[in-house]
Formats: structure tokens, C-alpha cells, sequence
């Protein structure tokens, strides 16, 4: 890669298991052929780091075909592995590129559903959330896939890298030109999908090792749901710079293809069913208090300049199955209105997943719009008891300092790169199903697309997720937190050529084998915070108990007694929460259906 100065992004370092039911289509179709020819130790299918390239040379071919639209994915299957054969005997001229061939799909198809059906690695996938976007204050002419005469794309769903990038240094300018030299306008569905460290310069542990310092993918076989339709598409990238060629690319794209099914499974919540054997918090509570103490005699201290950190728990999670995190993300659906729901797993790591509420920015060409969330509150079960509680966060004098922090450094921030920023609403309530936050809109033009990674490395850490100022905050973060954040908090979404977009990775959970799940979640510490109430807080944002019911552990001790669950809706986590039976109870058993936060308290007995 070229030498040059970097820009930085990442420099500041930061519920559950269900039973579903899966149906299919009887038609699947799988096709037989020899060995994937490029493996890594671990058997996972190997391809180009586009990292390695000079950011300054553009690819000579990008291209996207369209077939004829077909009636199921079998069909598409069949039309795109014709397509790869008649490819392989007329390669193209060029010694660098990506080349897209697509199948669009009459019906509907959950892209979930297909990823589920699905067994390799990587894998990503992306669900936009359903409420509008803001860039309308500054709307451009050309509106990229979402023309009018074109379908809106709900939830796009990958397997196997055409290209992938990955290092260990934080995500500079040069990593951001790699990605886009994959990238172009008149290929807007060509996109690379990742994750970036929440703090670029902490250690890596282990449970994070296989993402890096940031990981992205554009896809080689991807679903894509749009409103009404589906899409079915393969990318093929080949740059021989890397001595990776056409002919390479094309041998480990069909590797890939058989091993790709056309079922698309109906993925059905039930309730979740399972038990928790054990959990633990890191930092426990005695510590939590400690370290909320510490910030405060900093935020209060003169000089100090400190005016607001955001402090984070993980929790493990071991239950008695293993957990399938596609199967838990699905869940999430149900209540996951206008959020955003993703799923990034790299080749022989755990699997990143969340439902996250909050938008780090969206560009579609030059506008741009971000947004500023902070303060927390549950639902009211009835609506005169919502609109009390909706009061009350919009009177607090504490969630109003945390607000206006995040809303200021974010219009700040985005008036260096902007000709011009709006802030609209100034200060209003969104609510989501489970929970409502104070939340302001900002939108701007930028001077040029290339304002892009200054967008990025500028908005990321919001105040929302780190503090204020944001390297007094980080600092304080990389001191006093006993974990790894990893890409908790981090920006996760994903690059295009028309437009860009990404969410901040919270109410997010690390899933897999050996780790169980990791659950992450945070809260910000200013002057006047009572540090069991942002304890309660972190409850809230992590834990929900799910329907009135009793469960037996399975296990050879003497069973432990029922707990009868009963659900709260609505409570103030401000106004004294009850807390919650935690570890002390052997084993724990309750449902965890994470991230849709809602305060169902149960009351029960140690054994």
C-alpha cells in the first residue's frame, strides 16, 4: 500500500436465547462439485485482502448485469451458475475489477430466512430501519436504487467474500480508498458491509480477534429483500496485483455456489424457551459504583475539563444449548421497528449481532443526516402513564445536560464538512416498542462525496457512546474498563457507491462457540448521576423476562425452585426500579430475549 499520512477513525477506544420454528420451501437445490480449492487450516474459503492494494489505482472493470426476472431463488440459482459457466470461457480484458451478475426474484423473501439456510462463513447481513431518513431537507436529483420506478431494499444478506478487508492499524483514509475503488455510482448495489473497533488503539482480546482492527466484505453470493421482490446476485472481484486472477475468483465463487442452498426458511418466533445457567457481569456492581464515583469527582473536579463519559458492562451469558444467532436476530424483528438489525461474522470468529436504535450518518451523494439520541426511558403500558413518563424525560435536568452534549458535538462537528446543517426537531421524544430516548434530527450538504471518511472519522465516538470531550472520555474509558469493547459502540453499516450508511453498534451482543454470548451495553455518567440508577439503567438496556411462566432446570443437582415471572410494562427506571434476581440465584432461570428493552420483572426465591 502506498505511503502516506493516515486519517484516523476509531482512535477512541466500547438480550437472549430463543426457541424458533423453521419451514421451508420443498424446492432447494444444491450442486455437486470437487473441493473448494482455497482454504485456510480451518477449512473457511480464502480470498483477496483489498487492504493490501494501492489505494490510488481505480479497478479497470465494475459492472453490474441484470437477468430476466425469475419466480423462486431455485430458478435464480440455476440462471446465475449458467452465467458463471459461460463467464469462465470469455473472461474479461481488464487485469482488475468486479463484475455483479444479479437475478431479480418476483416474490418477497426474507433475506434472513435465506442466510439462515445457509452454512458458510463469512457472513454478513444489514436491515435498514423503517422510518424515514431526514436527507429530504437537502434531496439530490438522483436517489440512487431508490427511485421512484425502483423498489425500496429492506435487508440484504451475504455469504463468502468477494473481497474483504481486514488489519490490525485503525481504519485510515488509505483503507477507505481501498474500499472504494470496489465501488461506483452506476453499480449502487455493490456494497461492503462491516464493523469498526469502537477504540482503534485498545488491545484486541481474544473474542475479537477475527474482526481486526475493522472488518467489511462485499459479498460473493447475496440475497437481497426488497418491497415486494428479491434479488438474487454474485460478485466476482479478481485484481492481479495480488496474484489474485479471474480464473482464481471464479474457481472459489463455484466452491462457494455448492455449498448454496435455495431453501428460504420461515423463520417463526415462538417464546423463548431456554436456560440460563449463569451470568456474569463485568464490572459487578460494587465495582460499577467505584468507577461511576471516579468520574463524577473528575467531571466535578475544576480544570478537569471532563463533562460526560460513558461507562459500559459486558455480561456473559452461558446457557444450556448452544445459541444461533441468526435464529435470535430473527426474533428481534418482531419489535424491531425503526431500528437497524445486522449480523457480521468473519471467517473462524463469533458472530456480532444487534438491534440497534441509532444512526451514526447516512450519505445518498453530497446530503448527509445524522441524529442525536441520549436519556432513557421504559414504555408506559397505558397511554396516560406513557405521556407522564414522556414528561419527565423531557423535563430531567440530567437526560437534558447528556442530550444537549451529544446533539452540539454532532452539529459542531458536522458544520466543518457541511455548507450548511439543520437541526430539526430541536429537542423531541422517539419511541420505540419497549423503550422512548430524547432525540434531535441533523441534516446537511456536503462540500464533496469525498467529505466522506471525514464524516466518519468526525462523528465517530458520539458523545452518546463515549462523553465529552471525547479524548478526555477515552482516555478515561481505556483506564478504568476491565473489557473490550471491540466493535460494541463502533460504527456498523456499510459503504456503497451512491450512498453510505451506518449505525452505532449498540444493544448488541458477541455470539458463539466458547464465548456463549457476550452482551454489551452502556451508560453515561454526568453531574447529578446516582450510579444505581444507570445500574438499572444498564438492566433495562440489556435484560427483558418474557411471558409468566415456571421452568425446571435441567440439571443434576436438586432442582432449583420455580420462579413465576411476572411482567412490568412501564416503569420509570428513574423513579426506583426493583432489582432484579441476578447470579445468586443457582441456576438462574429466566428468559433472555434481548435488546427490545422492556423492564418485565419477576419476583422468586433463592434455592
Amino acid at each position: 500500500m502506498a505511503a502516506a499520512a493516515r486519517s484516523i477513525v476509531g482512535l477512541t477506544a466500547p438480550e437472549l436465547v430463543m426457541k424458533c420454528c423453521f419451514s421451508a420451501s420443498p424446492v432447494s437445490t444444491r450442486y455437486s462439485v470437487p473441493s473448494p480449492p482455497h482454504q485456510n487450516n480451518n477449512g473457511f474459503l480464502l480470498t483477496m485482502n483489498g487492504c493490501e492494494g494501492d489505494p490510488r489505482t481505480p479497478v479497470g472493470t465494475i459492472e453490474t448485469r441484470t437477468f430476466l426476472a425469475v419466480p423462486t431463488p431455485a430458478l435464480a440459482m440455476d440462471h446465475l451458475n449458467s452465467a458463471i459457466s459461460e463467464l469462465k470461457s470469455d473472461p474479461p480484458t481488464s487485469t482488475s475489477g468486479i463484475i455483479r451478475l444479479q437475478v431479480p426474484i418476483l416474490e418477497q423473501f426474507k433475506a434472513i430466512g435465506w442466510l439462515h439456510a445457509q452454512h458458510q462463513l463469512p457472513r454478513c447481513y444489514f436491515s435498514a430501519r423503517s422510518q424515514s431518513s431526514k436527507l429530504d431537507l437537502f434531496s439530490d436529483s438522483t436517489n440512487g436504487e431508490c427511485q421512484s420506478s425502483e423498489k425500496k431494499l429492506v435487508s440484504i444478506a451475504g455469504v463468502g467474500s468477494a473481497v474483504y478487508f481486514r488489519d490490525l492499524h485503525p481504519f485510515s483514509k488509505d483503507d477507505w480508498k481501498c474500499i472504494k475503488r470496489f465501488l461506483s455510482k452506476d453499480c449502487p448495489l455493490i456494497r461492503a458491509y462491516g464493523a469498526i473497533r469502537f477504540d482503534a488503539m485498545a488491545n484486541i482480546s481474544h473474542e475479537w480477534e477475527g474482526f481486526g482492527s475493522f472488518y467489511f466484505m462485499i459479498p460473493q453470493v447475496e440475497f437481497d429483500e426488497l418491497e415486494g421482490s428479491s434479488i438474487l446476485a454474485i460478485n466476482i472481484a479478481w485484481d492481479e496485483t495480488f496474484l489474485w486472477s479471474w480464473r482464481k475468483a471464479v474457481d472459489l465463487l463455484q466452491a462457494t455456489m455448492c455449498q448454496v442452498s435455495s431453501v428460504v426458511a420461515k423463520l417463526q418466533t415462538e417464546v423463548p424457551i431456554a436456560f440460563i445457567l449463569h451470568n456474569n457481569h463485568i464490572p459487578r456492581k460494587a465495582s460499577w459504583d467505584v468507577t461511576v464515583n471516579r468520574a463524577l469527582q473528575m467531571i466535578n473536579r475544576s480544570g478537569s475539563g471532563l463533562t460526560k463519559v460513558v461507562l459500559a458492562r459486558s455480561t456473559r451469558v452461558v446457557g444450556n444449548n448452544d445459541i444461533d444467532p441468526l435464529a435470535w436476530l430473527a426474533c428481534l424483528q418482531v419489535e424491531g421497528q425503526n431500528a437497524y438489525q445486522f449480523c457480521i461474522q468473519p471467517p473462524d470468529a463469533p458472530a456480532f449481532i444487534g438491534n440497534t436504535p441509532e444512526q451514526l450518518f447516512h450519505r445518498k451523494n453530497c446530503s448527509v443526516c445524522s441524529e442525536a439520541l441520549a436519556g432513557t426511558r421504559a414504555r408506559g403500558a397505558l397511554v396516560a402513564l406513557d405521556l407522564q413518563i414522556e414528561r419527565d424525560l423531557l423535563s430531567s435536568p440530567k437526560d437534558h445536560v447528556e442530550f444537549i452534549i451529544v446533539r452540539e458535538s454532532i452539529r459542531r462537528k458536522l458544520e466543518v464538512i457541511c455548507n450548511m446543517v439543520l437541526v430539526e426537531p430541536k429537542k423531541a421524544i422517539r419511541k420505540f416498542p419497549r423503550v422512548q430516548h430524547l432525540y434531535a434530527g441533523l441534516s446537511g450538504r456536503l462540500r464533496s462525496e469525498d467529505d466522506e471518511f471525514d464524516i466518519l472519522s468526525s462523528l465517530h465516538p458520539t458523545p452518546a457512546v463515549c462523553g465529552f470531550p471525547t479524548e478526555e472520555a477515552r482516555r478515561f474509558i481505556a483506564e478504568t474498563e476491565m473489557f473490550d469493547r471491540g466493535m460494541y459502540a463502533g460504527p456498523v453499516g456499510w459503504f456503497g457507491g451512491r450512498e453510505t450508511e451506518f449505525a452505532v453498534g449498540i444493544r448488541s451482543a458477541l455470539v458463539g462457540k466458547g464465548i456463549d454470548a457476550l452482551i454489551y451495553a452502556g451508560a453515561g455518567i454526568v453531574e447529578g448521576t446516582n450510579s444505581s440508577l444507570e445500574w438499572e439503567e444498564l438492566e433495562l438496556k440489556t435484560s427483558q423476562v418474557s411471558q409468566q411462566r415456571k421452568h425446571k432446570a435441567p440439571s443434576k443437582r436438586k432442582a432449583s425452585k420455580s420462579i413465576s415471572l411476572r411482567a412490568y410494562s412501564g416503569l420509570n427506571p428513574h423513579h426506583g426500579w426493583p432489582h432484579f434476581i441476578r447470579s445468586s440465584v443457582k441456576p438462574l432461570i429466566f428468559l433472555i430475549e434481548f435488546i427490545n428493552p422492556c423492564w418485565d420483572m419477576f419476583d422468586g426465591k433463592k434455592e
